[in-house]
């Protein structure tokens, strides 16, 4: 995400400074940078990118904003943050990439909490165009008015989440699909494969077109309401991951990166996919892009 994050900086000329205590994964990171560059296209050519090793070597004094990518663990971020807050400068907004925990809990102690908040992208995240613009409950509106139109000038979406509970906006409703997906899956209603080919060619496909709002709209919220007074008593209402997930997880079947999760995966076959789905995400885009607004 970090590597992807600074692409898309890069891509409209912005110098940026990677930290990366790892000093052997350097290669991959500049790497994966160039690729990122070019499958967006940049114009022109993009904005130096340098790696450091520790915080300390970063030259804060030009730093117009930070965004953390580090692993999820609330302790670390913390810990990140209180550093942050004292090396950039303090008209710097400082940002966090996290999927899940609350940005008021990383921001907790924090003597400048007003200029924190959230930057949540989606990977992978210079293809995807939504940026969550996360308030904690201390975040200053005007700080984040001026990180949305930032990703906006940067070519992203930004997608305004003004209350700071757990996964935020998006990932909300991909949990609440997920949930029902297994649900149906447990009931030996439909496979895995099935589920997935009716959200990619079924409902899925009109969601580029328009969002779940617009969509009842369009077909109208009567029929809705009634189709909703049949469904809801029916749908799955679990408060804990569901019984084939967490099934799995025990048993180390946790997807692509390890060979097996719901599909089975040979190094081969992930090559494919991941290739299909790159693809697919840039005819998307393109698609997307000849169809603003809305």
């Amino acid at each position: 995400m970090g590597t992807d994050i600074a692409a898309i900086f890069a891509a409209h000329r912005w110098s940026v400074h990677v930290v990366e205590p790892a000093e052997n994964r350097w290669t991959a990171a500049r790497r994966r940078i160039s690729r990122s560059l070019a499958q967006i296209g940049s114009r022109g050519r993009p904005g130096e990118v340098a790696l450091h090793a520790t915080l300390a070597e970063v030259p804060w004094r030009g730093v117009g904003i930070v965004i953390e990518c580090a692993p999820e663990k609330l302790a670390l971020k913390q810990r990140l943050f209180a550093e942050l807050e004292r090396l950039a400068p303090v008209r710097a907004p400082l940002a966090s990439n996290s999927s899940s925990f609350p940005i008021s809990a990383i921001a907790r102690g924090l003597k400048t909490r007003s200029r924190m908040l959230g930057l949540h992208f989606f990977m992978p995240a210079h293809l995807v165009p939504a940026v969550e613009v996360v308030r904690g409950r201390a975040t200053d509106s005007a700080v984040a008015a001026r990180c949305a139109a930032l990703m906006q000038r940067l070519g992203k979406v930004p997608v305004n989440v003004k209350k700071d509970l757990p996964g935020f906006l998006a990932n909300r409703l991909q949990h609440a699909l997920m949930r029902e997906a297994l649900a149906m899956v447990e009931r030996g209603l439909a496979t895995p494969k099935d589920v997935d080919n009716a959200v990619r060619y079924g409902f899925g496909l009109r969601y580029l077109g328009a969002g779940p709002v617009m969509q009842r709209d369009l077909s109208g919220l009567d029929v809705h309401c009634a189709a909703a007074a049949t469904m809801y008593p029916n749908l799955a209402s679990n408060t804990r991951p569901g019984r084939t997930l967490r099934r799995l997880v025990a048993r180390g079947k946790l997807g692509m990166k390890t060979g097996e999760g719901f599909y089975k995966w040979t190094p081969q076959s992930a090559k494919k996919t991941l290739a299909r789905y790159e693809r697919a995400l840039l005819d998307a885009l393109a698609l997307l892009k000849r169809h603003k607004g809305g």
